[in-house]
């Protein structure tokens, strides 16, 4: 069963019927996450980098940011028995898909700041697509933990 994770939202989940999906990841970034032992899911898309940008905006929703946005998808799975040392992350958007100069290169921006996130606190990526000039679908299964990305090239197990 399919569970959309809209723009600026995340999903977490331990129930091994569902799918966590994200569509149209342009300068967006989706980070998913999977914990093998208690076979725990999440799937975050983020918009922005920093919630500096808008404080009152990341109150009302951390998931528009990376530097809420994050740290709420891993409380979230924790929650559900997801173990830090144990978590399979996966990495999907950072495009530059309406900023042909690349004046405000949102998605780059984006990628950076998740990088710096993960460096802060030791997480590894362990498989990302990310830049370029191409809107992605990602999947994340609750059951198995398998990353999908859907491009308009095709689909492939990131």
């Amino acid at each position: 069963m399919d569970q959309v994770v809209d723009i600026a939202d995340f999903a977490v989940s331990d129930d091994p019927r569902n799918t966590l999906v994200t569509y149209s990841l342009g300068s967006c970034i989706g980070v998913a996450i999977w914990d093998p032992k208690v076979r725990v899911a999440g799937l975050l898309h983020y918009m922005l980098p920093e919630s500096s940008l808008s404080p009152e905006k990341a109150k009302a929703n951390p998931s528009m940011f990376a530097d809420t946005g994050v740290p709420a998808l891993f409380r979230a799975a924790y929650a559900l028995g997801a173990v830090k040392r144990r978590i399979i992350v996966k990495v999907a958007g950072g495009s530059q898909l309406l900023d042909d100069n690349g004046a405000f290169n949102i998605g780059k921006r984006n990628y950076v700041m998740l990088r710096k996130i993960f460096w802060r606190n030791g997480i590894l990526i362990d498989g990302e697509d990310v830049g370029g000039a191409v809107s992605r679908t990602i999947r994340v299964t609750c059951d198995l933990g398998r990353v999908t990305l859907r491009t308009r090239n095709g689909e492939c197990q990131l």
